[in-house]
């Protein structure tokens, strides 16, 4: 919004020039997403707690983790309201809204965001932590996914092409397969965070560092001098989606400021299945489909634990983990919370290079 308002009066003063550059704006909207979330978050906090919409949390027979744990059931959920709000709020300010790959991220953002308010309500009403039905929030999910999968795939042959990491000339031609894939990186992504917010802070730390390292890539895809030189698709108008990651990274820095241990508030399925999905969009958007397996590598690990241990139980009634998703493992293992979730940042961090190395490295 302010790229129209502001850019136009470079004329008069030159200073406005800078609302050319992507580099500027993104580096904005992180700012602005930072303090507009420290400004309105103990507003939405008090919001919260006056309606009482916190979570049930179960005794699920580990009494060693539901001490852990305790306390927690004070704690209000639906916190990815404030996340979602920050976000969209610095996007539509500092992005250009010409860009149709930012108002799909928004879209695809927003109907996830329902999705998890759909089910972070119901399990406020029911006084349990089931929520909405699996089927129902499945379908909300691959429903948005296809949608954007069936749009890709009608709009350019070019989006079908799959390019694998570290391999420079090795590309997958997936034809009508595509609108699959496209709903198994959305989904998958949404669900993957879902899974892997279960401890103060870990989710959004991870997703935070994701959205940098995808900020970074969508700049690189949409340019077309570094796209060339680094021999990666090139992708008109994707560098505006670093605008949208950079949003991203500072509404999740200032949602951790009140989710850090011990947390003030959850973000719940709101924002969960709503940044998940919304990274997985960047990432068909960009063409980076595959990092986001590296880059997203710690939500992959999370979600894998529970696959296994569901398998391994229904098939041989053994436990693989302790407990399921793999960082409650850990909890049980007798690592702290606050030791657990750090060194989840730090793998995440480390993975987020890895993916960003393979720029160069192939």
């Amino acid at each position: 919004m302010l790229y129209y308002f502001l850019y136009p009066l470079r004329d008069f003063f030159f200073g406005f020039n800078v609302f050319r550059y992507i580099t500027f704006r993104a580096a904005m909207a992180s700012i602005t997403a930072f303090v507009v979330s420290l400004f309105i978050g103990p507003f939405v906090i008090r919001f919260l707690h006056r309606l009482e919409l916190k979570q049930t949390v179960q005794r699920d027979g580990f009494s060693k983790l539901y001490k852990a744990h305790a306390g927690k059931d004070e704690v209000p959920m639906m916190g990815g309201l404030l996340i979602l709000g920050a976000l969209a709020t610095s996007t539509l300010l500092w992005a250009d809204l010409g860009n149709r790959y930012v108002w799909i991220c928004l879209l695809v953002m927003s109907w996830l965001g329902l999705v998890g308010f759909t089910d972070d309500y119901l399990k406020f009403l029911k006084k349990d932590s089931k929520g909405l039905k699996a089927a129902a929030k499945l379908l909300g999910q691959v429903s948005i996914s296809a949608g954007l999968g069936l749009f890709l795939y009608f709009d350019s042959t070019g989006w079908q092409e799959i390019h694998v990491p570290f391999l420079k000339d090795f590309v997958i031609t997936l034809g009508p397969f595509y609108v699959l894939f496209a709903v198994l990186v959305v989904t998958g992504a949404s669900n993957a965070v879902n899974l892997t917010d279960g401890l103060d802070g870990l989710a959004i730390g991870c997703t935070a560092m994701i959205a940098l390292a995808y900020g970074l890539l969508s700049y690189v895809t949409g340019n077309i001098k570094i796209s060339e030189y680094l021999h990666v698709p090139f992708v008109p108008g994707a560098g505006e989606l670093t605008v949208f990651c950079l949003a991203l990274f500072g509404a999740g820095m200032g949602f951790l400021w009140f989710n850090s241990h011990p947390a003030s508030v959850f973000m719940g399925d709101t924002g969960s299945l709503s940044l998940g999905g919304a990274l997985g969009a960047v990432a068909l958007f960009t063409k980076k489909e595959l990092l986001l397996l590296i880059i997203g590598g710690v939500f992959v690990v999370e979600a894998l634990s529970v696959i296994l241990q569901v398998a391994s139980f229904k098939c041989r009634k053994k436990r693989v983990f302790l407990m399921a998703p793999i960082h409650h493992h850990f909890q049980l293992k007798g690592f702290s919370e606050s030791k657990v979730v750090i060194r989840f940042w730090i793998v995440s961090l480390i993975l987020a290079l890895v993916g960003l190395a393979s720029l160069k490295l192939q």
